[in-house]
């Protein structure tokens, strides 16, 4: 399956996006198009108006790594939108046999899960690149209470934040900015991993149930979710403000650890205190109640006919 269409429209927005004055070119009135010509972008790039043209179809078939790096100074990309044009090339010019889908890694190792554990300062957890969540410490399910109350299963952070809207604007308290970040990387994974089954069924199913989503899909954005702040409203402990980091294990290439932090003695320091003792002592209820259940149905199953 060819990726000229996604080839096609991420160079489009990319050069729609950019002013003449950002690029030292005059602009002025009269323009017909929306950022830059693609006269303008050949030539910043150095290469003819006819070769640039045939890039912007989608076809990069035998296009060196020079003339991607010269493209992607002439359209101003960053860091993540560098690497997904090269994830781009990569797949236009992959054989039949290197096509194929990548096996993303399906259960999280025991160790992996020994050091979610051990780390008890913020909520952390372990991700794939569709926004799965393998695996959790107990303050992660404590702050995400509400999503893992839901019945999809494997939790989904990207699902929680568009086809629970209700839900999750009450937690986030910047959702736009939410949603933006869940589409970019999902948008990152797709460029790497085109041919994920699993991912595509889920950009479908989210396409299909979310105009927000759609929207922010066609606007073909990606990012590196590296580090940064993150906020939250937690129905029991308040505001949250976070900051997080972000790995990717040496081993399970794919999967991301990431870890949200406090700032020490702030009051985001205590309410992650509150929560890891509300989220403790609520499991802690629920192991009762599902032992109760569980010993009720022992002595119903050995009760005489």
């Amino acid at each position: 399956m060819s990726n000229k269409d996604d080839v096609k429209e991420f160079l489009t927005s990319r050069r729609a996006r950019i002013t003449p004055d950002r690029v030292s070119l005059p602009g002025g009135p009269g323009r017909r198009v929306p950022g830059l010509r693609r006269t303008e972008v050949a030539m910043l790039a150095g290469m003819s108006v006819e070769y640039y043209a045939k890039l912007e179809r989608g076809d990069l078939v035998g296009v060196s790594e020079t003339v991607l790096v010269a493209l992607s100074d002439a359209l101003l990309l960053d860091d993540a939108e560098r690497e997904h044009l090269l994830d781009l090339a990569r797949e236009a010019n992959a054989s039949p046999v290197r096509r194929r889908r990548r096996p993303s890694p399906k259960d999280v190792r025991t160790s992996m899960r020994w050091a979610l554990d051990g780390f008890t300062a913020g909520p952390a957890f372990v991700r794939n690149g569709r926004m799965d969540v393998l695996a959790e410490n107990q303050l992660f399910r404590g702050l995400y209470w509400g999503m893992y109350e839901l019945p999809d299963r494997p939790v989904n952070l990207a699902r929680f934040t568009f086809l629970h809207r209700e839900d999750s604007e009450r937690f986030y308290p910047n959702w736009s900015q939410a949603a933006d970040i869940n589409v970019g990387i999902l948008r990152t994974e797709a460029g790497r991993n085109p041919h994920d089954r699993a991912l595509q069924d889920l950009v479908g199913e989210l396409s299909t149930r979310s105009q927000e989503f759609r929207t922010r899909w066609g606007a073909h954005d990606v990012r590196h979710h590296a580090t940064g702040d993150k906020h939250f409203h937690h129905p029991v402990v308040g505001d949250l403000d976070l900051v997080y980091e972000a790995m990717e294990p040496m081993a399970d290439q794919g999967l991301n650890f990431l870890v949200y932090s406090a700032a020490p003695g702030s009051p985001s320091e205590d309410a992650l205190r509150l929560l890891a003792s509300w989220v403790a002592t609520r499991e802690q209820e629920r192991r009762a109640e599902h032992e109760h259940r569980d010993q009720q149905h022992e002595r119903h199953d050995h009760q005489p006919n």
